[in-house]
């Protein structure tokens, strides 16, 4: 009979029970729950409400439960439904009376709200260790190949030069984005349940300023009811990781784009490229595709709980047994798919001529030559137009800006001379965009140095 059971004629049949139960999920949230129960066991002690003997012989049951499952030799037992029925079911048998006074003064409910909100918090801790690991490529990456320039787009068209360590800065800052969410999640788990009981409270005198120092929460939740019912924390924590595999999956599109015969930009490492069956020649970014469908499994974590969540009455409702494994896999799938990112970057060979090349391509100078003409007293409209007129003349004629003479520059417009000819070059067309966040030479130093702040700021 379960722990329960005492209202109860009949016991739960095997199909119920399998179906009722979360001890496959709840393993990993074991050392947070035996935290949980021996700091409310030191607490009811110091209250008086258990003896010091019974607190001192709940502590010393829970830590070897604790070091067993640590090291692999708990027994589990499979009649048990959830992990507190487990912990708490082991220790009484080990220690007897004093651990079924445990219980005294706590729910169920508060206390997996307690469980999934440490556990929370270290989820949000290790994602922020690994979104930092991968800034610090993403600085790597830039500093490294300082000064390679390659075609910047839009719709995937060419449209100007850029260095690429401006465009690998922009996922920087992305990610610095995402970071700033984790930390919100966390702060937002950063709060303790525990002390609320099922609903209402209790009438035992608990001090739950205590067990909030105990477990390293900042602030206990004032309202029973929300501290039971509450997964907000937890939305929290998917929205987070759904933005942040968003922007990995648009980092991995490129990079399958860039690894193409198409683009040619960069070479993956073969430790992070697969071949066909069939196929001898091929090399495919198959690590990248992963990471780019993986994008879809963390929005549906997402949607699942916010599903879940959206008509649930006041207060603990048996739904939100269902709001633990989507986080746990959602925290999971983005903290693979960062370590994959990283790597990927790291050992990938930049082929800077090939950007370089490509960077010449597709009028990429048209703007720099619109504006060449503007700063000669031209209104930008009336330079828009004429450069419009040369690029139609070019591709009539099968040429490039940079093919074109002096006469046929002096045809579109007598403000052009000879000194265009710098005006068409990518390298210096890069190289001129000094204002504070431009792809200029200058401003991407500023901006790193800038961006090793902002990560130092966050390893501190």
């Amino acid at each position: 009979m379960a722990l329960w059971g005492g209202r109860f004629e009949k016991g739960v049949d095997a199909f119920t029970q399998e179906f009722g139960a979360s001890l496959e999920v709840d393993k990993a949230m074991a050392q947070q729950d035996i935290a949980g129960s021996r700091a409310h066991a030191k607490m009811l002690a110091e209250q008086g409400i258990i003896s010091e003997p019974d607190q001192q012989a709940i502590d010393a049951g829970l830590a070897d439960i604790s070091g067993q499952i640590a090291n692999g030799s708990f027994a589990w037992d499979v009649n048990d439904e959830d992990i507190h029925m487990a912990v708490e079911g082991a220790l009484t048998r080990n220690i007897g009376t004093p651990g079924a006074r445990l219980h005294t003064g706590r729910s169920r409910n508060d206390q997996v709200a307690t469980d999934i909100r440490l556990y929370a918090k270290e989820l949000c801790s290790h994602l922020m260790e690994g979104n930092r690991s991968l800034r610090r490529v993403f600085l790597d990456v830039a500093e490294k190949n300082m000064g390679v320039v390659m075609p910047g787009y839009t719709h995937l068209q060419h449209a100007q030069p850029v260095l690429f360590s401006h465009h690998m800065l922009a996922y920087f800052w992305m990610f610095t984005r995402d970071y700033t969410r984790l930390v919100a999640a966390r702060d937002a788990a950063d709060a303790n349940p525990l002390g609320a009981a099922a609903l209402a409270g209790t009438t035992y005198p608990l001090d739950r300023q205590r067990t909030t120092e105990l477990l390293g929460f900042d602030h206990a939740i004032p309202n029973s009811l929300d501290a039971v019912s509450d997964r907000d924390y937890l939305l929290d924590l998917e929205y987070a990781c759904s933005v942040s595999m968003m922007h990995l999956s648009r980092l991995c599109e490129e990079i399958v784009l860039w690894s193409s015969t198409e683009f040619g930009f960069v070479t993956l490492s073969d430790s992070y490229s697969t071949g066909s069956s069939i196929m001898p020649q091929k090399k495919n970014p198959d690590f990248a595709e992963l990471t780019r469908g993986k994008c879809g499994r963390v929005y549906g974590d997402l949607m699942a709980l916010l599903t879940t969540m959206k008509s649930l009455p006041l207060a603990y409702n048996k739904d939100l047994q269902e709001c633990k494994e989507g986080p746990m896999d959602a925290a999971k799938t983005l903290s693979d798919c960062m370590e994959i990112a990283a790597g990927m970057l790291e050992t990938m060979t930049v082929n800077a001529d090939v950007m370089l090349d490509q960077a010449r391509r597709g009028f990429t100078a048209a703007t720099d030559v619109a504006d060449y003409l503007a700063k000669k007293g031209m209104p930008f409209r009336e330079a828009h137009r004429v450069v419009g007129e040369l690029v139609l003349y070019c591709e009539k004629h099968g040429k490039g800006l940079e093919d074109l003479t002096a006469d046929e520059f002096r045809a579109a417009s007598d403000l052009f001379d000879d000194g265009i000819a710098a005006d068409l070059d990518p390298e210096g067309i890069a190289r001129a965009r000094t204002t504070y966040g431009g792809t200029g030479h200058s401003a991407v130093a500023a901006q790193l140095e800038e961006a090793r702040a902002a990560l130092a700021a966050a390893e501190a």
